[in-house]
């Protein structure tokens, strides 16, 4: 932990409403994949779980890139809130203005729902990822990997709420199709996460 964790733990605590919720999403799912890592980095190298070095290797190389991914979608968010934001401070002055306005805020809108699904549908991807690897990383540390299902499944969550807030205040066939997308995701995310609780739970012994 250092002053840049912590500078950036005040800045979500700050009167500002960014960064906010569809950012924090995106920070879940970084710690989330940093756990993942550990977890294959833990497993790598070591006999006992041989069967798991493959798929390890695999998340390492795959997640090990994206956790950049994962702070750029927290900054997209912050950014797109802040135009639905400039977009309702346009002058409305005559009709000409109005219209303008209404369709910057519309174009906003849509942006700033679909940021927090970009995250949404990341995370479920992590989910998946969690769920394989599950059944074949190293027992001891399991926890942390279950830890990452839950962080990943938080991430859903959080974006979702985020997507719909703004999805509310629009209307559209586009706007139809994002909200199918996202009941994908949320129900894949539910399913994904139960089945890695229940494998968390046999593995480990647990009632």
């Amino acid at each position: 932990m250092n002053e840049g964790y912590e500078e950036v733990l005040r800045a979500i605590a700050s009167s500002d409403p960014t960064p906010g919720g569809g950012s924090v999403a995106a920070l879940s799912l970084a710690h989330a994949q940093c756990l993942t890592i550990m977890v294959a980095r833990l497993t790598v190298g070591k006999e006992k779980w041989s069967d798991g070095h493959e798929a390890a290797e695999l998340i390492i190389s795959k997640w090990d890139p994206r956790m950049g991914v994962a702070i750029g979608l927290a900054k997209k968010d912050a950014l797109a809130f802040d135009q639905v934001m400039g977009a309702y401070r346009l002058p409305k002055r005559d009709e000409k203005e109005k219209e303008f306005r209404q369709s910057t805020i519309r174009k906003a809108t849509i942006g700033a729902a679909q940021a927090p699904l970009e995250t949404a549908t990341e995370a479920l991807d992590l989910l998946h990822d969690i769920e394989s690897f599950s059944h074949i990383c190293n027992s001891n540390a399991l926890t942390d990997l279950a830890s990452a299902a839950e962080l990943s499944s938080s991430a859903v969550i959080i974006a979702s709420m985020n997507v719909r807030i703004n999805l509310d205040f629009i209307k559209g066939e586009d706007v139809d199709e994002l909200s199918m997308r996202l009941d994908t995701v949320v129900g894949e995310s539910d399913s994904s996460l139960e089945r890695i609780r229940s494998k968390v739970f046999e593995r480990l012994g647990w009632k």
